[in-house]
């Protein structure tokens, strides 16, 4: 296929400015062209002032987490020609402060997790291959998870109410009550339980749709909120668990 020219209009914002603006660029790209690449030719070649994020190019990091023609994407797993637009838009995600351009903010987003203190799996601790349940033809694990907050920028949730966990978290969370190996479970529970918890969701599985690692988070919370269910049912009748 043949090189296209192709417009980007791209998100542009410094510290100190008054209100973000757009910039359109133009650059060549071919049928292997990824978005991050398109940007990091724009980068060297016409404006070395435009940031971003960027690590291994090959969606195993999570840090190019970007909004592309208004829809979140790891840059660099997305081909330009097969958007099929002469113009694409880039944006940052949402939900987080925007620092510079297209970099966000993410401590907010790591904050949550510390407090989720996802346990740590030793070396020499021995692991048995996991089994699919009898009946499940597939099944997800929040280890696989790589931190690149689009589901947090997705979630409708996490832009109106910034005091919600938001649907990363809540995953993490979900990990450790089905997994606990040693962590007790009861205070992560506790805090889930919460108006800005669990039943904050909306179930738009706006969360499931972005993220890249099918994680798939909005199932994860949908767990949470039987499991809690459950417990509740269980302390009526005298039967509670704690963890």
């Amino acid at each position: 296929m043949a090189e296209q020219l192709i417009d980007f209009k791209v998100f542009r914002y410094k510290q100190g400015q008054a209100a973000p603006t757009y910039e359109t660029f133009q650059t060549l790209c071919d049928e292997n062209t990824t978005v991050l690449v398109a940007l990091q030719d724009i980068r060297h070649d016409q404006d070395g002032s435009l940031i971003l994020r960027h690590s291994c190019h090959h969606a195993s990091c999570g840090t190019c987490g970007m909004r592309i023609n208004g829809k979140e994407e790891l840059g660099c797993v997305v081909k330009v020609l097969e958007l099929g637009t002469s113009t694409v838009t880039v944006e940052p995600m949402r939900n987080m402060p925007v620092i510079s351009d297209l970099v966000v903010d993410m401590g907010p987003f790591y904050d949550r997790f510390n407090t989720v203190g996802m346990p740590f799996i030793r070396q020499s601790e021995f692991m048995d291959e996991a089994e699919i349940a009898e009946g499940l033809e597939t099944y997800t694990r929040c280890e696989n998870c790589i931190e690149c907050n689009l589901c947090v920028s997705a979630c409708p949730i996490m832009g109106s109410d910034e005091t919600y966990i938001g649907p990363a978290a809540l995953a993490a969370t979900w990990r450790v009550v089905e997994e606990p190996r040693g962590l007790r479970t009861q205070p992560l529970l506790d805090w889930v339980d919460s108006e800005n918890g669990c039943w904050r969701c909306h179930v738009a599985y706006e969360c499931n749709a972005a993220c890249p690692s099918e994680v798939y988070p909005g199932d994860k919370i949908m767990a949470l909120r039987r499991d809690l269910t459950k417990r509740k049912f269980r302390g009526l009748f005298g039967r509670g668990r704690k963890d």
